[in-house]
């Protein structure tokens, strides 16, 4: 796909408005409209924004490099207390921003207006909490938080301080999913009846352990919230520190499904497994679990390393159609036989059949729907939907304005410890009204 720079963009975007109404699409989604208004807008010295990342290992490098692209912004701040990485992050910038090891120092002496944090999840509370008061607007990595109670209390912080929380849920900015949310909205689904999803890989997720020596560092310490270096560096194996599959990736997938039938799941039942990394890790290689949502609609996910044949993909199926979204496709569905057919094209088959002596065929087999769908965005080279999110979070900061998204954010991330809760302890774990009622003073 060819480089999406800012005037295909533009392009890009003055198109989607003709096509979905005079800016429909982007005026209903704020996120969209956030990052459109930025693309006409050049600013002076003060409309910069200065922003610090903290985290800087695979996924904060990948933010670093999309800010660059980004017009009237300056990272002024990079933080990691891991030799490697803080060397990369000053490497990053070209030596422009200030490095730190300590995040509350980055926060205190550089004083950005907002931080990105991108560091492992067990992590991510209790920095964004110190970032939101000490002033910043935040991007966080997806998930919220490990517990359900700490993610609760980084919405919390958020709506007391009046500052941005935005988390790395990018399909929220994808062009395509935008666009399918609003053809949904419009009746595409008189119901949705059912989602599928899952997220496969075939990849062992472990990183190589470099050993404990850099002699630019003499005096570096190991952070003694990890017992080695094998669980700093591979955090995301280890319950201490993450959840695995449930908050690295189906944290997008069930973000989608609350998005696009507009509610939370009332429970979830499943079953995890080791089932062929068996390495030491702790977290679950197969997950498989069904959410139940209201008025009888299931949300059937699951996700696995050890084969990548389906790779990902999130299904709304409904009695008309069908939506794939990883694919960017909408599918009608042919309106089924009247019983009276069905029993004329049966009593057929038995007169053609019923005389064969072995392998006849006496029922008619459900077939597919016989359609190769249509793409929601055609012929069209995409924006990428980690710059989008980035550009509307810069935009909602220079107008003081919220995208508004946490607190959905919040009910995904939820969603994810609910299903890792139900596959530990082997029962249906339902949804905590009662711990969210800590945010109801804030809703007006």
């Amino acid at each position: 796909m060819e480089e999406f720079n800012q005037q295909s963009r533009r392009d890009f975007l003055k198109k989607l408005s003709m096509f979905t109404g005079s800016g429909l699409l982007m005026s209903a989604f704020p996120g969209l409209s956030f990052s459109g208004a930025l693309q006409n807008k050049e600013g002076g010295a003060n409309d910069r924004i200065r922003i610090g990342v903290i985290g800087v290992g695979s996924r904060g490098r990948y933010h670093v490099l999309v800010l660059q692209k980004i017009p009237n912004i300056e990272i002024t701040a990079v933080c990691d207390n891991f030799p490697p990485h803080y060397e990369r992050a000053k490497e990053l910038t070209n030596g422009k921003a200030e490095a730190y090891w300590d995040y509350q120092k980055l926060l205190e002496k550089n004083k950005p207006d907002a931080v990105i944090i991108a560091t492992p999840l067990h992590e991510h509370a209790h920095i964004t909490i110190d970032a939101l008061k000490s002033g910043c607007h935040v991007l966080c990595e997806k998930s919220l938080a490990k517990t359900i109670d700490d993610s609760i209390a980084m919405v919390k912080a958020h709506k007391e301080t009046g500052k941005n929380l935005l988390i790395g849920h990018q399909r929220r900015f994808d062009i395509k999913y935008l666009k399918a949310k609003k053809m949904a909205e419009k009746g595409f689904f008189p119901k949705i009846t059912q989602i599928r999803a899952w997220w496969h890989r075939n990849n062992d997720w472990r990183r190589p352990v470099p050993e404990n020596n850099f002699p630019k560092y003499p005096n570096w310490e190991l952070d003694p919230q990890y017992p080695s270096l094998e669980h700093k560096i591979n955090h995301r194996l280890y319950r201490e520190y993450s959840r695995g599959l449930m908050t690295e990736l189906a944290s997008h997938q069930l973000d989608i499904a609350n998005w696009f039938l507009n509610k939370t799941p009332i429970s979830v039942s499943g079953s995890g497994s080791i089932v062929h990394w068996h390495d030491g890790r702790e977290i679950f290689d197969n997950v498989n679990l069904v959410y139940k949502y209201p008025d009888g609609v299931n949300v059937i996910y699951d996700s696995l390393t050890s084969n990548k044949q389906y790779s990902l993909e999130e299904q709304i199926m409904g009695p008309k159609g069908a939506f794939e979204l990883e694919a960017g496709k909408y599918f009608y569905e042919s309106p089924p036989p009247a019983p009276g057919i069905l029993q004329m094209i049966n009593d057929m088959e038995h007169q053609i059949f019923d005389n064969v002596p072995l392998g006849g065929k006496s029922w008619v087999p459900e077939s597919a729907a016989d359609t190769s769908g249509e793409y929601f965005i055609d012929d069209y080279p995409l924006p990428n939907s980690t710059q989008l999110q980035n550009e509307a979070f810069i935009e909602s900061i220079r107008n003081n304005k919220d995208i508004n998204l946490a607190e959905e954010e919040l009910y995904a991330t939820i969603a994810s410890i609910m299903g890792d809760e139900a596959m530990i302890h082997n029962k249906i774990v339902s949804w905590p009204a009662e711990k969210l009622k800590v945010l109801d003073k804030f809703k007006a």
